[in-house]
């Protein structure tokens, strides 16, 4: 099942969405196998033989009416994490271009770049890759009419209001405007996703030398602290 907040993403939507699916989460329901959030809904998979549907549609429904969740806090045990990033250079090539589509300077996409704050509002595509926003609208720009054949593990790249940091190299229609050396999937830790949904993120501008210090470092540098 499907509870969805909104045809399109907003900040509230989003914030629905997360409070929603751990609320979900913490009401046990018996025959619901697992529930996540993506950018305005909430799936939840349930065992039809163990959870009739109308059943599972009446919790769900209480629920929902037990809050406005688009106001609700978000969930707890966020972090927020300031991960050094590289923009441009033969790293990002694509930040002169998107600076152009987004109407501003480069000077001015770098800044206003690593001074956002933005938010994990779902996690996809590939294991552990966030999508994060939301960008001033200026930085509602489009993606790219053809695939870029791959950009490296730890690219930062931008399209519609949003970041997209990468776990893989793989192909994207979205503009590689930064690189970071934040390794995503780990998949022999405990916690095989670095990031989470609600986590906040700061892409603060470094050097390639920067970088390169931390290469060997899983988090890529970033310092990280609970939101309280």
């Amino acid at each position: 099942m499907l509870v969805s907040f909104g045809e399109s993403l907003s900040e509230p939507a989003n914030r629905a969405a997360l409070a929603f699916s751990v609320a979900v989460a913490k009401a046990g329901i018996d025959g619901v196998e697992d529930c996540a959030p993506s950018l305005v809904s909430v799936f939840v998979q349930f065992d039809p033989l163990h959870l009739e549907l109308d059943a599972l549609t009446a919790r769900l429904t209480a629920l929902l009416g037990e809050r406005d969740w688009f106001a609700a806090p978000m969930p707890e045990g966020r972090r927020f994490i300031r991960v050094p990033t590289v923009y441009g250079t033969e790293l990002a090539p694509q930040l002169e271009e998107a600076a152009q589509a987004a109407g501003v300077s480069v000077a001015e996409a770098i800044a206003q770049l690593s001074d956002a704050r933005v938010r994990v509002q779902t996690i996809g595509f590939a294991p552990g890759q966030p999508y994060l926003g939301l960008l001033p609208e200026h930085w509602d720009i489009p993606r790219q009419t053809a695939l870029t054949k791959a950009v490296p593990e730890g690219a930062l790249v931008v399209a519609i209001r949003q970041f997209v940091l990468f776990s893989v190299s793989s192909p994207t229609g979205w503009r590689h405007v930064g690189q970071t050396a934040l390794k995503l999937f780990r998949p022999d830790s405990d916690m095989p996703f670095f990031l989470r949904p609600g986590d906040e993120v700061q892409f603060v501008e470094a050097s390639a030398d920067v970088l390169a210090r931390h290469a060997d470092d899983p988090d890529g540098g970033a310092v990280i602290e609970a939101i309280r």
